[in-house]
């Protein structure tokens, strides 16, 4: 039997890796240069249209491009550094910049853009799938 100190440790450090892999989940940033990072994304669909949301928190709208590839829906964009870090010393960070690209697997069909917005971090795609 673990004395309760290790049983600690060893659950501390169960979450820990837990939270590690989760980040790798949601912000999967390559090491080479000119990988990308993918934003986490929800898709909802209602009837005949479908809704996309990316997280994409400092991300200047001006800086995504939207493209349909078939029934891949492509979007793709940079979050720059902030500016202050460009002279800074970096002690951490977790927040992914540079270049990033999401493809995300739409229902076959067909389908017209209702919506692109940024609303509260995100970038919001509505989609109308056509007859």
């Amino acid at each position: 039997m673990r004395s309760g100190k290790s049983w600690m440790w060893s659950e501390a450090l169960d979450l820990l890796q837990s939270a590690e892999r989760l980040q790798r989940q949601f912000f999967r940033v390559g090491g080479t240069p000119g990988s990308r990072w993918e934003p986490p994304v929800d898709v909802y669909q209602c009837a005949e249209d479908v809704w996309i949301f990316l997280a994409v928190p400092g991300v200047p709208e001006n800086h995504v491009e939207v493209v349909m590839d078939g029934t891949t829906l492509v979007v793709r964009g940079e979050r720059p550094l902030p500016r202050v870090a460009k002279d800074a010393a970096i002690h951490r960070l977790e927040i992914p910049y540079g270049p990033f690209e999401r493809r995300i697997g739409l229902p076959e069909g067909r389908y017209q853009v209702l919506q692109r917005v940024f609303d509260n971090g995100c970038l919001v795609i509505g989609l109308r799938q056509l007859g």
